[in-house]
């Protein structure tokens, strides 16, 4: 049982330290802010800004939808294939992979370490450095952004599915071994019946991201509505910047809702 002196002994402490911890954070964020270069604002900022704003506030309609070239539908729909396939990709690469890092799936520590330390290799690279690189392989494109959101997807999912593998309950595949069911069956009828709703509900997760970051490597030259995006930033046709946009938080609102209302019901 403390006593009331003791109490009243740690109290000026606890604020010392808090306050010594306010101070810490303040040197650092007065430091970073004193290194970033200030050279004012320009004197075209103001008319640029009121060109934005009204772009984005009057879309080009027109791009919607043109018979005879790229238009908005059309980009939105390379983007969510792009999406749709890169996740499909991922999903099927890190299965194995999150087998590999569970802990309880392996005989050893270091067999679990090793799929656990390439998953993390594998996230240190962001999808736009993995889309730049197969850009420089196999050309821009949609296909280059399929194999980034693919490849950098695994890390991710993996780590994920592992989790997930690892969560498991391990009476089904005791009951399983007790009875003489071969590795298969207990693979079959005790492991994945517990871990296919997680796995479906973080795959749903993930492509609601690889769909906005397939947005942005179109940016860079990797396919979907990113492309003409950077094309109309780079005109200043602020009508149609203003049309991409909107066109894409509409998409990624109905994919979110959609994909919200199946991960409830798996879960």
């Amino acid at each position: 049982m403390t006593k009331p002196g003791n109490e009243i002994r740690r109290k000026p402490k606890k604020r010392a330290y808090r306050w010594l911890i306010y101070a810490a954070l303040a040197i650092i964020y007065i430091w970073a802010f004193a290194g970033i270069p200030y050279t004012g604002i320009k004197e075209t900022a103001g008319q640029i800004t009121k060109a934005i704003i009204a772009g984005i506030f009057s879309p080009d309609w027109d791009y919607v939808y043109l018979p005879d070239g790229e238009d908005l539908l059309r980009g939105l729909l390379d983007t969510l294939a792009i999406s749709m396939l890169g996740t499909f990709i991922s999903t099927v690469i890190c299965i194995p992979f999150a087998f590999w890092a569970a802990t309880n799936m392996s005989s050893s520590r270091w067999v679990s370490g090793s799929g656990k330390m390439i998953l993390s290799f594998i996230r240190t690279f962001p999808e736009i450095i993995m889309a730049i690189l197969f850009i420089k392989a196999v050309g821009p494109g949609s296909f280059a952004g399929v194999l980034a959101l693919g490849l950098h997807s695994v890390g991710m999912l993996g780590k994920l599915f592992a989790d997930e593998v690892e969560s498991l309950d391990k009476g089904p595949v005791e009951a399983l071994i007790a009875s003489g069911a071969s590795r298969l069956q207990i693979m079959w009828f005790a492991v994945i019946p517990q871990v296919l709703p997680g796995f479906l509900s973080y795959t749903l997760y993930r492509f609601e991201i690889n769909v906005r970051s397939a947005t942005i490597l179109g940016i860079i030259g990797a396919g979907g509505i990113g492309t003409p995006l950077i094309f109309a930033l780079s005109s200043r046709n602020w009508e149609r910047v203003g049309i991409i946009l909107l066109g894409i938080v509409v998409m990624i609102t109905i994919i979110d809702m959609i994909s919200g209302s199946i991960r409830k019901k798996l879960v």
